[in-house]
């Protein structure tokens, strides 16, 4: 009884002795554990006559129930002493500011997006839009592409599966299409009503949106925006076209100092056709626009081909037109400074807080946008 009395005693000291968690986990696997105080007790009771068990048998486990509840009690005070210090470490402080609330930023494409459209829009342009996915008559036929031109195979042209009519849809590669449509509707006033701003000549529209090529590498991906621009009237040419690109580019790029030149090249919808190069210096692993002898090319254009207009229902003998095509992205690129087209579809937030634009900041005077 002795020898129990002054292990209790023993043992119960140590529980209250215990300063957090961890040390009274010691002293329970001292006492209870495999090979504890108490478990060697429990452990003797089957080496003793049946009379000592009986009177053994209860002091022995009514100590192994007394420490065991003893820990239990002391465990709840260690763990409600620790939560209240964590607590008070981690009061929340109401009476300092919030921290500051990330902000949204308007996309480079977006932005470049509005800054074309305004520019257009003050020389006289309308907006038209249509449908991204086409047939093969308004993406190609229409714009005099010949039945085995390239850019009729698989390795530039995303096609769809055949339907039931056996015809191939395709996801439109330019946004051409819609200036076939914009003529169509001129001439046919039951064409469906999401072609916008269909209208008769004379016709001066813009027609952004997203295009699709089989294409990636650093200066193009298979999904990009595009924006082109389509003259319809009476004695249209070449002066009118190149008067409205020099325009544009001047304004667009923010400086007087942008030098042109206009080479001839062959596009299929138009007849002459060329592409205008832009005067640039290419030094310091940066491109900038008005300034150096380099030369970059950033669109294409020309006189409307007679046969296109044919193909919309005009006369080619009484109208005439030019037409343009640029890329947004690309564009946007090469005024910012942005290294690599792909970034600019990766859905990196980290890549739209450095190169995006905040909605509220000051109207650019070039543009009179944000």
């Amino acid at each position: 009884m002795t020898d129990l009395s002054q292990l209790e005693a023993d043992l119960t000291a140590a529980v209250a002795a215990a300063g957090d968690v961890a040390a009274l986990e010691t002293v329970r696997v001292s006492a209870l554990g495999k090979s504890g105080s108490v478990s060697e007790l429990l452990k003797t009771m089957g080496q003793l006559s049946p009379d000592e068990r009986r009177e053994r048998g209860p002091l022995i486990n009514g100590l192994r129930d007394r420490i065991t509840a003893a820990i239990a009690a002391r465990k709840a005070e260690l763990e409600a002493a620790e939560l209240e210090a964590r607590l008070a470490a981690e009061r929340v402080d109401l009476t300092l500011p919030p921290p500051p609330e990330r902000r949204g930023r308007v996309h480079p494409t977006m932005q470049v997006l509005d800054e074309m459209i305004a520019i257009f829009a003050d020389m006289g342009f309308g907006l038209a839009e249509g449908p991204d996915i086409e047939d093969d008559f308004h993406n190609f036929t229409a714009l005099n592409f010949p039945p085995k031109h390239p850019a009729r195979e698989m390795h530039d042209t995303f096609w769809l599966p055949q339907n039931e009519a056996g015809e191939r849809k395709l996801l439109r590669t330019h946004t051409s299409p819609v200036q076939v449509r914009v003529m169509q509707q001129g001439q046919n006033k039951k064409l469906p009503g999401w072609i916008a701003q269909g209208q008769a000549p004379p016709i001066r529209v813009i027609v952004p949106g997203r295009v699709y090529r089989s294409d990636s590498d650093a200066t193009h991906t298979p999904m990009f925006h595009q924006m082109e621009g389509l003259v319809i009237d009476r004695n249209i040419h070449m002066g009118h076209l190149k008067w409205t690109l020099d325009a544009f580019t001047r304004r667009f790029f923010e400086t007087d100092a942008v030098v042109t030149r206009f080479r001839p090249h062959h596009f299929p919808f138009t007849e002459p056709s060329c592409e205008m190069d832009v005067q640039c210096d290419r030094s310091g692993g940066s491109i900038k626009i008005g300034e150096g002898s380099d030369w970059l090319e950033i669109l294409g254009g020309g006189m409307v081909h007679p046969k296109v207009l044919a193909n919309c229902g005009l006369d080619p003998d009484e109208w005439q037109g030019f037409a343009f095509g640029l890329g947004i992205d690309r564009l946007g690129a090469l005024k910012y400074g942005m290294p690599d087209l792909r970034d600019m579809f990766a859905s990196d937030v980290r890549w739209l807080e450095h190169w995006g634009f905040s909605a509220f900041q000051a109207p650019n005077p070039a543009t009179g946008l944000s």
